[in-house]
């Protein structure tokens, strides 16, 4: 999605059409997520991301920038708080967090934003995915029913300064297909996950972040 959402929300949100969680059938899109949150601790994989309703008028006026219909990448992430979620197409970006920064390099202008992560994560979609596994905490969890041969809930943030009013979540057994996210400007973001592997081996500087060289440094 923008920029902005991650450096917000620290959000994004990731995960696999392909991965395997339990051999059982899931009763409903909760269970399934409760059983990802608690297995998966990483992963890695690719996604797409679509703008299925276009930013309002609030939106396109803030610091957002590089708004776009689909967009298109790669993840990998270890719970809690580290992630590389690297945009590929239509143009290059990568969002990465190391468990205390979060870093936003934008290759076209060779620049990187550095701010704390701090406990941004929270109420943030990116906390279903690169978080703790207390998501009743910060979210109210209700199964949305069945679209598409996909299980769906919803989750509605507890906090009231979210950039998101709520995060629909797709499951297929025990597989996470896709996210839903609903800001409060309007925009509704669909994410769709590919190729993931759960639990990889990670080196132990995965997620260290290395300035590029000539790179400026902001500190946001």
């Amino acid at each position: 999605m923008q920029q902005k959402w991650f450096k917000q929300t620290v959000g994004a949100v990731l995960a696999g059409a392909s991965m395997f969680i339990a051999s059982q059938a899931f009763a409903s899109g909760t269970e399934q997520l409760k059983a990802f949150v608690s297995q998966v601790h990483a992963a890695r994989g690719t996604f797409v991301q679509q703008e299925v309703k276009a930013p309002s008028k609030a939106a396109s006026q803030s610091n957002a920038p590089k708004t776009g219909g689909t967009s298109s990448g790669t993840f990998v992430f270890a719970r809690p708080g580290k992630f590389i979620w690297s945009y590929e197409k239509p143009y290059s970006q990568v969002l990465q967090a190391d468990g205390d920064k979060l870093y936003v390099y934008d290759k076209d202008l060779n620049q990187v934003t550095v701010r704390p992560l701090g406990g941004s994560l929270g109420a943030s979609p990116a906390a279903i995915l690169f978080g703790s596994n207390d998501l009743e905490k910060n979210f109210t969890l209700r199964d949305a029913g069945v679209k598409g041969g996909i299980d769906w809930l919803e989750l509605t943030p507890k906090a009231k300064d979210t950039q998101f009013e709520t995060v629909g979540i797709g499951f297929k057994d025990g597989n996470l297909e896709a996210m839903e996210l609903h800001d409060v400007f309007g925009n509704v973001t669909l994410l769709t996950f590919s190729n993931m592997q759960k639990n990889p081996p990670l080196k132990s500087d995965q997620f260290k972040f290395a300035v590029p060289k000539g790179a400026d440094v902001i500190n946001g």
